[in-house]
């Protein structure tokens, strides 16, 4: 299995992305009422839009679009008014900017629909083990397919926190297999925050360079979550940029490619600065 450090990682509509020199951004567009940062400030295309590209203007590479809340306790939504919110929302950001769109769902049919209105990536927080279509909607489409980890609703969570998360994503990465997604097309997310609590995020990012056993680049979604609130005492979600700028650098020099996070400006210092760290190393 090719190294992650040395991928280039295939995304749909003929696209890519090059991991090996620098990490690369994705921007949350919650076109929600209920988020638990930033819901209702995007809750509509227009207002959509415009955030997801003064993101782009900022730095982002990747628009990850979602329309419905993942904070613990958020009501679902149904596939219908899922895709009234984000489908309006991709097919004008297809017009208007070359940067990648990832549609944030579980549900394949949400997905396929995202597809045909021209988005590069699938981005599945319960890792294809919810809707396991969504693997055969990714094979099809030739989208590119972020797989993440999740400890909600499962009784066979393993103690140890890295055998989790290997347990986990080998189990949905089987599902990957049989749905004929190739590898490349794959990037995978430990899943801070989803059913994980403050000392657990934080041994997940000690352990960070352990998941590289799975071959695999790795996306880091830490933004604004509580375990940061926790260490810095940032009780607002919307004042933890600072501290996800840090986790952001952190997580570069451990090995993480992509990063999804609201203020797309302070993670491009910090990702910048951990970058020139790398380099300096590479050239030592």
């Amino acid at each position: 299995m090719t190294s992650q450090r040395n991928r280039t990682w295939i995304v749909g509509r003929g696209r890519s992305l090059d991991l090996k020199a620098a990490g690369h951004l994705m921007a949350i567009i919650n076109v929600t009422p209920d988020s638990f940062s930033d819901g209702g400030r995007y809750d509509g295309v227009e207002a959509a839009v415009a955030q997801a590209l003064a993101c782009v203007e900022n730095g982002a590479v990747i628009l990850d679009v979602g329309g419905e809340s993942t904070r613990p306790g958020a009501a679902e939504v149904s596939a219908a008014e899922e895709q009234d919110r984000v489908l309006p929302v991709i097919e004008k950001l297809a017009q208007e900017t070359d940067a990648l769109i990832s549609i944030d769902t579980y549900r394949a049919e949400t997905a396929r629909l995202a597809m045909a209105a021209r988005a590069h990536i699938i981005n599945d927080v319960h890792g294809l083990q919810r809707d396991p279509e969504i693997a055969s909607v990714a094979a099809e489409t030739g989208a590119g397919l972020c797989i993440m980890h999740t400890g909600r609703n499962r009784d066979d969570r393993r103690a140890d926190l890295v055998d989790d998360q290997l347990y986990f994503l080998r189990q949905s990465l089987e599902i990957a297999r049989n749905a004929k997604v190739l590898e490349d097309h794959i990037v995978l997310d430990p899943g801070f925050g989803f059913a994980k609590d403050r000392d657990d995020d934080l041994e997940l990012i000690a352990r960070f360079a352990e998941l590289h056993q799975l071959g695999f680049p790795l996306l880091a979604g830490t933004s604004r979550k509580r375990f940061i609130g926790g260490v810095t005492g940032r009780e607002k979600p919307s004042d933890r940029d600072v501290g996800t700028a840090a986790t952001t650098a952190i997580l570069r020099l451990a090995g993480a490619a992509i990063f999804r996070v609201h203020d797309v400006p302070t993670n491009k210092d910090a990702l910048a600065m951990a970058d020139a760290v790398l380099a300096a190393r590479r050239q030592g």
